[in-house]
């Protein structure tokens, strides 16, 4: 990730850049994936074409937090096994985890990591569901916590 204000390398995790003590996210010269500068009002990156986040921006962010809280809980106890709430989220590996293993382990092993990991998605839809719009941003948009 890298810093919205400056545009240097910052650990996702960061409360603060180490090189000019912004919160990472909070400005808008440069895109959070790549580096690239960016303007002000632009939405997305025109290098790597992520959605622009600019956090502590007012009621915008949390609305969007959200959306995208009830968007995954939904997507986490509707298709639970096939881990669909991880893509949406961004967590592509554990994403492909729940997928692979609920399909070729569900067909090898008679469904029980199927099983498993249907539970696993329930209870992070109804975790999810749960938080509040602050803490679902901290800790899994922001902090990027993929299980639990």
């Amino acid at each position: 990730m890298y810093c919205r204000n400056c545009g240097k390398d910052v650990h996702p995790q960061a409360v603060a850049c180490p090189g000019c003590g912004v919160p990472p996210l909070v400005e808008t010269r440069f895109c959070q994936s790549c580096g690239k500068p960016t303007q002000p009002n632009q939405v997305l990156c025109t290098q790597c074409g992520v959605a622009l986040v600019a956090r502590g921006s007012g009621s915008g962010s949390a609305d969007a937090a959200n959306s995208k809280k009830v968007a995954a809980g939904v997507l986490a106890i509707l298709l639970n096994c096939l881990g669909i709430h991880k893509f949406y989220l961004g967590y592509t590996a554990e994403g492909v985890i729940m997928l692979v293993a609920s399909l070729a382990g569900g067909i090898l092993l008679c469904g029980l990591p199927t099983i498993v990991f249907s539970v696993i998605g329930l209870v992070e839809g109804i975790i999810y569901l749960t938080k509040s719009d602050d803490e679902f941003e901290r800790v899994y948009i922001q902090g990027r916590r993929g299980w639990f």
